[in-house]
């Protein structure tokens, strides 16, 4: 017999998708095969970033009901499995009763992000408890933070405690990366520091997260709020509901009762956009837009032709991939108007067509405001026209038919930009300039979210901090943060005695701070993902998932999976949906049964025997 070592470092959803697939694998290892499969991890398996001890308040971004780890059926989804733990819908709060009192958990519900934790850690301990007999599995709550290349192809793993693994096959599934501090980052912490003396309420906080570093927000400061997308979002509400306030009501009723304990919340970004709401779910659990123009075809006919004229196959996105996504778009836009009777043989867009999906895209195109004032109106009636295209759900709504459209077409996306299939140029273009276009019009938070935020607005607990191209500046005078606008009438300036960056960080594996990280690049491992001159982030893999070393080959018994390979893959943090094609599910299948494939050429290659150990169990190790 003979046992190979296997570890997954990092048990989030992405390790845990390696550990299922990996016990439903096992089948095809050769005979007399065993796995000791090691996960490296200091939380509970399963849970990653949505840890079970988060406040309640923190929700998910995507309805319950098209979020499973079972994306073939084999287990419930969360909405199920919500369901048939006993969780009830009180009001919008969710509390497991057992099924007494409250509504049932529905469809369109967005659960907490606690909840979801404990539903991965459900599929967490039924994943180990089903491994078949030659899968062992060993928790250790741990860190890694080395890993030693062997001459066989095999690893050392250090582990933070001092243990050293001897490991044959890696799979990294490390999750999100924080930066370590710019020099943006050092003159804000210094300010903080240095003038602390003069205003004690000064705070900067690079990440908001764990939400728990909010708490030295003192009550009654004021806080600027950089970003308006879901990390804001949580922002927002760990400081209002999270210190004691309510909402009551629904819809444009909502109303917001302050605790008291709030600080005043300033909002401000580089274009100051809200994120727009999730539109009502009018497609069902696998419904989706069914792409007439926008296809993996099409993009591939593009790369075909590109070839021959350019003898390269990248593309330009916004010459030749943007046409079809706006064309598609306006298609959705014109069938929803048309109650669905637009043919797609003969659509061709108009230039009323585009100026619709333009002023979707950009709706400051054209627009110019005077001041603040003029720009704070625009923004609440922006808030709540969409609201009311939200409401109407995403197949009546010509707004959100057309903007679910970048939803689904996520593989068309794909087929266009993963793996250095644009040029380095319009690859930067895409990621600085249409990437945020995409999360600010299509996933964004669900519609009670921006209901709330007007709410706050009217309760005068939130406002701007500014217009369309704020600046973050240091008044050392006031010895307060301010943000500055610049607008005909004059500058327009807010002060804030606290600074949050409300964004998640772009995996760069030269800014990572994981210990981790950095020794993989010393060693060179792996190396940074770049196209030609561009530097989009992530770790540089291969199309099978393996890491790239800085030799330019890729390690044959390693793999890397999820956020730290945003870069060279595209849009990797989304969750599976019940009976759907996932990229998710298939990075995991794909690297498994390359390990597999491994093991059996491996085993092919020796006639070793080892005699196996009967009392073979799965432990969790401190």
């Amino acid at each position: 017999m003979k046992a190979f070592q296997v570890a997954v470092i990092g048990m989030g959803p992405r390790g845990l998708s390696i550990l299922q697939r990996i016990s439903e694998l096992a089948g095809q290892l050769p005979p007399g095969t065993d796995l000791d499969v090691h996960l490296i991890d200091p939380g509970d398996g399963g849970q990653g970033v949505h840890s079970t001890r988060q406040p309640a308040h923190l929700l998910t971004n995507t309805v319950a009901s098209q979020v499973t780890m079972f994306a073939g059926g084999q287990g419930p989804s969360f909405t199920e499995w919500a369901a048939g733990s006993g969780y009830r819908e009180f009001h919008t709060e969710f509390h497991r009763t057992g099924g007494d009192g409250g509504e049932p958990v529905g469809e369109h519900a967005y659960l907490p992000r606690q909840i979801l934790g404990s539903y991965l850690s459900e599929v967490f301990d039924r994943t180990v408890r089903s491994a078949p007999s030659q899968v062992r599995v060993i928790h250790h709550r741990d860190r890694a933070l080395d890993i030693e290349a062997r001459d066989d192809e095999s690893f050392a793993v250090h582990l933070a405690k001092g243990f050293i693994l001897s490991i044959d096959y890696v799979f990294l599934a490390t999750g999100h990366c924080e930066r370590t501090p710019t020099e943006e980052d050092r003159a804000y912490e210094e300010f903080a520091g240095q003038y602390a003396d003069r205003n004690p309420r000064l705070v900067y906080c690079p990440t908001p997260y764990p939400v728990d570093r909010l708490q030295e927000i003192a009550p009654g400061s004021s806080v600027a709020v950089q970003g308006f997308g879901l990390t804001a979002h949580d922002v927002i509400s760990e400081l209002t509901v999270g210190r004691g306030g309510q909402f009551r009501g629904a819809g444009s009723g909502t109303e917001y009762l302050p605790s008291g304990r709030e600080p005043q919340i300033h909002l401000f970004s580089r274009q100051c956009l809200p994120f727009a709401a999730r539109g009502v779910n009018q497609k069902g659990l696998t419904g989706g837009h069914r792409a007439q123009f926008f296809t993996k075809e099409a993009v591939r006919l593009l790369q075909e032709k590109a070839t021959h004229h350019r003898s390269s196959p990248q593309l330009d996105f916004e010459e030749e991939v943007l046409p079809l996504l706006l064309k598609e778009m306006a298609y959705a836009y014109r069938s929803a108007e048309e109650g669905g009777s637009a043919s797609p043989e003969e659509y061709e867009v108009t230039s009323t067509d585009r100026r619709l999906i333009e002023e979707i895209i950009d709706p400051l195109r054209g627009r110019e405001f005077k001041n603040q004032h003029a720009f704070r109106e625009f923004f609440l009636d922006y808030v709540e026209s969409d609201l009311m295209h939200a409401e109407l759900g995403n197949m009546t709504s010509p707004v959100k038919a057309a903007t679910d459209v970048i939803r689904d077409t996520r593989a068309s996306l794909r087929e266009a930009v993963e793996f250095s299939r644009l040029t380095p140029a319009s690859h930067a273009t895409f990621n600085t300039t249409y990437v945020p276009v995409m999360n600010r019009v299509s996933f964004g938070p669900p519609r009670h979210r921006n209901h709330q935020l007007l709410a706050l607005f009217r309760a005068g607990v939130v406002d701007l901090a500014g217009g369309p191209g704020s600046r973050v500046s240091l008044d050392r005078d006031a010895a307060r943060f301010a943000i500055r606008t610049e607008y005909p009438d004059g500058v327009a300036t807010c002060h804030a005695d606290a600074l949050v960056i409300a964004r998640l960080d772009a995996c760069h594996p030269e800014r990572d701070r994981s210990p981790l990280t950095a020794n993989l690049l010393r060693r060179g491992l792996i190396r940074p993902y770049t196209n030609g001159t561009f530097k989009p982030g992530g770790l540089d893999i291969d199309e099978r998932g393996r890491p790239i070393t800085a030799a330019n080959e890729p390690l044959r018994t390693a793999w890397a999976v999820g956020y730290p390979v945003e870069g060279p893959r595209f849009y990797t943090h989304a969750l599976p949906r019940q009976g759907m094609p996932s990229q998710f599910s298939t990075d995991a299948d794909v690297s498994v049964r390359d390990m597999i494939a491994h093991i059996r050429q491996a085993s092919t290659a020796t006639s070793e025997e080892q005699h196996a150990n009967s009392d073979r169990k799965s432990v969790s190790l401190p």
